[in-house]
């Protein structure tokens, strides 16, 4: 089995979208399921370590672009909820957000050689057209935040054990 490049990526990028949607929900219950998100966070990053004790460092240029495509969906990211919030359209942030990393996570599919990525960018689009029909349709932040944060966070923990080969050693061990 080949060397899995950033690892680690997908499970901190889910647990940040899964604090997002938390974020939504009402005290005590958000409470529960962030904490909940967080320990699987936990788990998923100590399976990892244990399974990918080397990881294969990006190339100096690969690096290079992967810190640059990190640094402009952040600033896309904080554009996007500035000028939103000043349109008064601050409920569509979230959803519009989601469909800007997943353009990113598509571009980053081409750098990692990752074909899950494709999948994961493309859902995280339609998650995010979906997230903007809902928060035009309803009122609150439930659906347009919490149900896009708390999905789009259990997407990118599935890849990442999808990516990482954890869901087949499962499924071996399932199967034995």
């Amino acid at each position: 089995m080949r060397a899995t490049r950033v690892p680690y990526l997908e499970p901190i990028v889910g647990a940040a979208w899964w604090t997002v949607g938390a974020a939504a929900l009402d005290g005590g219950p958000g409470t529960v399921v962030l904490a909940a998100g967080l320990g699987l966070t936990a788990v998923l990053v100590m399976a990892l370590r244990s399974r990918h004790g080397a990881v294969e460092p990006l190339p100096h240029r690969g690096r290079g672009r992967f810190l640059r495509l990190l640094g402009i969906t952040a600033a896309l990211v904080a554009v996007t909820g500035t000028v939103l919030s000043s349109l008064s359209w601050g409920e569509l942030t979230v959803p519009v957000v989601a469909a800007v990393v997943g353009i990113a996570v598509l571009m980053l599919s081409s750098q990692l050689d990752e074909r899950s990525l494709v999948a994961l960018g493309g859902a995280l689009m339609v998650l995010g057209a979906a997230g903007a029909l809902l928060a035009l349709d309803s009122a609150g932040k439930l659906y347009p935040q919490g149900v896009v944060g708390l999905v789009a966070g259990a997407l990118f923990w599935l890849t990442s054990a999808h990516r990482t080969g954890l869901l087949a050693e499962a499924h071996h061990r399932v199967r034995r």
